[in-house]
């Protein structure tokens, strides 16, 4: 079996498991539609189901579906010893037998207490069992089992049974990320990159010019040359004037 199949089947076990409580080992009620398309397409039901789960599961009949397939005679006469095969589970219609549908519907008792999974090709009972809250449906696809997608009112069971509850069940958070596949395609979750603490701004470190002409400028003190200079020139400049007063007298 493929593994895309088989992840598929233990997804939808996992939603029943999960919200309806079953467990293993599954008990499947087989009807004789269903082994009629065995025999058809060549197929060992006691084979190919539990390999299809892959799972413990228990294949189970009642005594209605063996009358039925009695009386509907030669037409029916392989399908017949099939049924026959499985061990017979006590449905309570030993006095007044029903036919095989109307016989696995009243074991579902509207709410499936006892968690059974129907094994039908008959489609008024597949409707039926659709319509049933937890009720899984079981058929063979030509020569493949197929368990069905959880119906509508299975689902809808389930939300309204969570609206008072946080957060979402594992199969709901599983149809939201296929979902988000379909709409956007694949993603892959990398870590977002945290931003690393910069230093100062390098502009900011930069010293400040100091502006020409400004009054903060400093003029350097003069020198001892420079006084020296200044004192002679002063000596020199007070003897000029002493001649020139002397000469004019």
């Amino acid at each position: 079996m493929k593994v895309k199949r088989q992840k598929k089947v233990q997804r939808y076990l996992s939603f029943y498991s999960n919200n309806y409580g079953f467990r293993q080992p599954y008990q499947i009620l087989v009807d004789g539609t269903i082994c009629l398309a065995a025999l058809t397409n060549k197929v060992t039901l006691k084979d190919v189901i539990p390999k299809y789960f892959d799972s413990n599961v228990k294949l189970l009949t009642t005594q209605c579906v063996i009358i039925e397939t009695e009386k509907l005679g030669r037409a029916v006469y392989g399908a017949m010893l099939i049924v026959k095969q499985f061990p017979i589970h006590q449905c309570g219609h030993k006095d007044k037998p029903l036919i095989g549908s109307a016989c696995l519907a009243s074991m579902l008792k509207g709410s499936n207490p006892n968690r059974y999974i129907i094994a039908s090709q008959d489609r008024e009972l597949q409707n039926l069992v659709r319509k049933m809250p937890g009720a899984p449906l079981l058929y063979l696809h030509q020569r493949v089992p197929t368990l069905e997608h959880p119906s509508p009112a299975s689902i809808n069971s389930v939300k309204n049974k969570n609206e008072t509850k946080i957060g979402i069940t594992d199969y709901q958070e599983e149809v939201l990320k296929d979902m988000k596949k379909h709409v956007f395609g694949e993603t892959t979750d990398r870590p977002m990159k945290r931003k690393k603490k910069s230093g100062p701004n390098p502009l900011s470190c930069l010293k400040k010019k100091r502006k020409v002409g400004s009054d903060s400028v400093s003029v350097p003190a003069p020198s001892g040359d420079e006084k020296a200079k200044k004192k002679r020139k002063r000596l020199k400049k007070k003897l000029v004037t002493t001649v020139t007063v002397g000469m004019d007298k």
